[in-house]
């Protein structure tokens, strides 16, 4: 039995999209390739420019998905800015690459880092995943704003004493929402080509 079950606790960590390509890691940013391990049919790669991600980003916004009763409250706040335009500068050039770099099974995830806000041995991060399947462009937030100890090796924080947080389930929002479109899944996802195209994405173009 015991067998069975390192077996079968081992096909499930394999389960999991795996690193295969570190496109960038700093301090600030980490930004790698993973691979899927069911086929994906993505389109990449994928061409565009900084600008261009960078407008994309800033259309978007989130909120916390929450269960009932508390989605009544969650409701009634508005949603926040996914990315600030410091961390957009940042993250843009390397999403820039690793879309160039990306196969067709390969999803391009990014974090990123600031200071801990409650203690120093800990971050603040922001982290999450995005692939392009034409014309969509899909984007899924793991963390937001979630603090996590430095080190992988402390993993109690004073909050959470057991393990570090899992990761968080968003409800996330794009304007122009004309372009904030659903697929054929029903998995909603940004008509990236079509929003490239338009004024909108001119206006948010630095």
């Amino acid at each position: 039995m015991l067998v069975i079950t390192v077996v079968a606790a081992s096909d499930g960590c394999a389960r999991l999209p795996y690193t295969t390509t570190t496109i960038h890691q700093s301090q600030l940013v980490h930004v790698v390739l993973q691979q899927e391990v069911k086929p994906a049919g993505y389109t990449h790669p994928v061409q565009l420019t900084a600008g261009q991600v960078a407008s994309m980003l800033r259309g978007f916004s989130l909120r916390s998905e929450q269960r009932v009763p508390l989605r009544w409250f969650a409701d009634e706040q508005p949603p926040q800015t996914m990315l600030r335009d410091d961390e957009i500068a940042r993250l843009a050039p390397f999403l820039v690459e690793a879309f160039q770099e990306a196969g067709p099974e390969a999803r391009v995830h990014f974090s990123l880092s600031a200071p801990g806000m409650n203690r120093v041995d800990a971050k603040t991060v922001t982290s999450g995943w995005m692939a392009v399947r034409d014309p969509y462009l899909y984007i899924t937030i793991e963390y937001y704003h979630t603090e996590m100890p430095i080190r992988s090796s402390d993993r109690y924080l004073p909050n959470n004493p057991q393990m570090p947080p899992l990761p968080g389930s968003f409800l996330l929002f794009f304007e122009p929402g004309r372009f904030w479109s659903i697929d054929r899944s029903g998995v909603r996802a940004l008509e990236y080509r079509e929003f490239l195209k338009s004024a909108s994405a001119g206006r948010s173009t630095p």
